[in-house]
């Protein structure tokens, strides 16, 4: 059992049937053994069988245990989005391999250093990556400071391979006994940018997705008879959800594409018949833009669920009048899991103006700014919660959990909220300086700290520019020590430095000095109400 939850609150979880009784892995072989030939992925490459999936994963999850990883070693995945990414994750779970979810655009920096973080034993890639091999995506690790870690490639192969003669009788892998990592158990360390620079890893059971699960099946009336499609990266909690447990719980087979790509998502949606589709705002407004979407048939997509950030009501009654479908989400967070949500139940008014109904079995609080409990209120505050979707806290990090949770114990996410006697929920606004782009928290600290150490800048400032597509862009204001600074050159020195692209300001300010609170801080109120006319002046 992780910290974060006791094992009478587990019991709860269980008896109340929110929590798995047993590893997804568990799962996914009775569906090979009872429906072997029908389709639980669809990736780039073609459909991927419930046999195959399942064997691909014993596969796998043998040349681990014969590696001689001690059961809860952990393994690095850092593999495209995908049913290979799925069939990992489960091999890992088989083998007692503790997973470190990596997202694919991970910068060599951050790699590096998640690699140091979880102590990571391997390192779980395609054979070539971003043009590179293993061997030069490990010396990228080293030259990033990050620690020596053995690499083995992954092929698409994986499953592929596997016959119903093969089947016959067949159970689990030899060496594997024992080595099967429990449904309470550390499952997996997915990264969060949070808001104070380097990602954070949050623990994750697996218990705990069975929840969310049941919650859109309630909310939704999420079935084995939909074809679900999840174009959201599969380390982080709405990937995982839609992704990896949802299909195998459900019994339903799962679209994945290695890349997002607006046009190509909806000829996969109209060819697959695809009837749930998830997806961040980003992509759905990304998708609205598209000339496609008035190409296509979607007649079969009746729900899709989106999140990460902000949901703009306009593009959601556009996105219902196109398609015939119904727009829901989840607002919550790795962290705490689910915190509310809309439904089909839901008024339209409710279901496109607020996040929805805080979920049941949740146990939550409201804060002020000095940590004072104004649930009682109903807000404007900070929202704490405690439940059955709550994950464990961050992985050997005192500091960052005594930010995370509230004296009583409760979680914190970085808004601002009102919770009406209903329970409807509304976000007001944010605690945290963070820049939402395409539904990823960038922390403004860490973009400051990289830009700071381009050796030009003496001052720097990183704020949000409004952006119709991505909600938010970064963009850094900069004093110079002297001498000039283009946006390119910037860019060129971040990447030179092996930072993840999303830290990469779009846009760049160039001022004799920045403007000052009274504390001596730089004055970001000041900057956000200078910015139009400040991007007007330098062209941006």
């Amino acid at each position: 059992m992780i910290a974060g939850v006791t094992p009478e609150e587990a019991q709860r979880y269980r008896a109340a049937g929110w929590w798995l009784d047993e590893p997804l892995g568990e799962t996914i072989r009775r569906r090979a053994a009872q429906t072997p030939d029908a389709v639980a992925y669809i990736g780039d490459r073609g459909p991927l069988t419930w046999r195959g999936y399942d064997h691909g994963a014993d596969e796998l999850a043998v040349r681990l245990a014969g590696l001689g990883l001690p059961r809860g070693a952990r393994a690095a995945v850092f593999l495209p989005d995908g049913p290979l990414l799925h069939l990992a994750y489960t091999a890992c779970e088989r083998a007692g391999i503790v997973i470190v979810g990596i997202p694919e655009r991970a910068g060599d920096r951050e790699l590096a250093h998640l690699l140091g973080r979880t102590q990571a034993a391997l390192l779980l890639c395609p054979p070539r990556q971003r043009g590179r091999g293993p061997a030069e995506l490990a010396a990228a690790v080293r030259a990033a400071g990050g620690p020596t870690v053995p690499t083995l490639p992954l092929s698409d192969d994986l499953g592929a391979g596997w016959s119903a003669a093969a089947a016959d009788g067949a159970g689990p892998g030899a060496g594997l006994a024992g080595r099967q990592l429990g449904p309470d158990e550390l499952w997996l360390l997915n990264s969060t940018s949070g808001t104070t620079g380097l990602p954070k890893c949050v623990q994750q059971i697996q218990g705990r997705w069975g929840y969310l699960v049941r919650l859109a099946v309630e909310a939704s009336g999420l079935s084995g008879a939909d074809v679900l499609m999840s174009v959201v990266p599969g380390p982080f909690g709405f990937g995982l959800w839609t992704g990896h447990f949802a299909p195998a719980l459900l019994g339903a087979p799962c679209v994945l594409t290695g890349r997002f790509d607006p046009a190509g998502t909806l000829r996969a949606a109209a060819e697959h018949r695809v009837s749930v589709l998830a997806c961040v705002t980003t992509q759905l407004v990304l998708m609205l833009a598209d000339p496609v979407l008035s190409e296509v048939d979607l007649s079969a997509l009746r729900v899709l669920y989106t999140g990460g950030e902000k949901l703009p009501p306009a593009r959601a009654r556009e996105w219902e009048r196109r398609t015939g479908s119904t727009v829901l989400q989840f607002y919550g967070s790795n962290e705490i899991g689910p915190f509310s949500g809309t439904s089909l139940a839901d008024s339209d008014e409710r279901r496109l103006t607020t996040v929805g109904r805080v979920v049941p079995g949740l146990d939550y609080r409201i804060y002020d700014e000095h940590g004072h409990d104004i649930t009682a209120t109903g807000g404007p505050g900070q929202p704490g919660g405690r439940g059955p979707g709550a994950g464990g806290g961050y992985w050997h990090d005192d500091a960052a959990n005594a930010e995370l949770f509230s004296a009583a114990g409760y979680l914190l996410m970085p808004d601002l909220v009102t919770i009406d006697d209903a329970g409807y929920v509304r976000i007001t606004g944010r605690r945290s300086d963070i820049i939402i782009r395409g539904g990823k928290n960038i922390s403004a600290a860490a973009v400051e700290a990289e830009v700071g150490a381009h050796p030009a800048v003496d001052l720097v400032a990183a704020v949000a520019v409004p952006d119709q597509v991505f909600g938010e862009r970064v963009c850094a204001v900069v004093a110079l020590r002297g001498g000039s600074l283009s946006l390119p050159e910037l860019v060129a020195f971040l990447a030179g430095r092996g930072v993840g692209k999303e830290y990469f300001p779009e846009y760049l300010v160039v001022l004799d000095e920045l403007p000052l609170s009274i504390g001596g801080k730089v004055a970001k109120s000041e900057l956000r109400a200078r910015l139009p006319d400040l991007l007007a002046a330098s062209g941006g």
